[in-house]
C-alpha cells in the first residue's frame, strides 16, 4: 500500500514542505520571504492605460508599479469595443478591441518586474496541479496521461 505524506516545516524567514511517498523523498518546495516570486499570481486588475501604438495595455495591480499587458496575451472572450460581441478574430487584433481604461480584469503574472519595468500579464488564467491543468476560460479538453507504476 502506498502511503503518501506532506511533510510542513514554517518559520518567518521560510516555509519548507516535502512529498513523501512510501518513505521515499518525492518532492521538495522551499519559499523564503525574501525571494516569494510573483511568477502565476493571479490578480484583479485595473486597467490604468491603453497605448494603441504598442498594442499594449498598463494595468494597476497593487504592486510598486504598473504591469504591462501587450494585445497577443489578452484572451478573445473580452468585451469588444462596440459592445458586448466578441471582437472579430479574423483581423489583427487591436489592444483596443479587448480593453479600456477603468476596466477591470482577471489578470496572470508570466513574468516578474525587472529594473525599471513592471510584470509581464496574460488574461489567459492556468491554475496547474500534479496531473492537470485548469483553464477556467478555456474551450479545450485536454489529458495527461502517466506510466503505470510496476507492483
Amino acid at each position: 500500500m502506498k502511503r503518501e505524506e506532506i511533510l510542513i516545516n514554517a518559520t518567518s524567514r521560510e516555509v519548507r514542505a516535502a512529498l513523501v511517498e512510501s518513505g521515499v523523498l518525492q518532492e521538495v518546495l522551499i519559499e523564503r520571504t525574501s525571494r516569494r516570486g510573483l511568477i502565476s499570481n493571479i490578480y484583479k486588475g485595473k486597467v490604468s492605460r491603453v497605448l494603441p501604438g504598442m498594442q499594449a495595455a498598463f494595468v494597476e495591480l497593487g504592486l510598486e508599479r504598473t504591469a504591462f499587458l501587450h494585445a497577443s496575451d489578452v484572451a478573445r472572450t473580452a468585451l469588444a469595443r462596440n459592445g458586448d460581441e466578441p471582437a472579430p478574430a479574423a483581423r489583427e487584433a487591436d489592444i483596443r478591441d479587448f480593453v479600456r481604461e477603468g476596466q477591470e480584469l482577471l489578470v496572470q503574472i508570466l513574468k516578474e518586474p525587472l529594473g525599471t519595468k513592471g510584470a509581464r500579464l496574460t488574461t489567459h488564467i492556468t491554475i496547474p496541479s500534479r496531473y492537470l491543468v485548469m483553464t477556467p476560460n478555456g474551450t479545450g479538453v485536454g489529458a495527461m496521461l502517466q506510466r503505470a507504476e510496476k507492483p
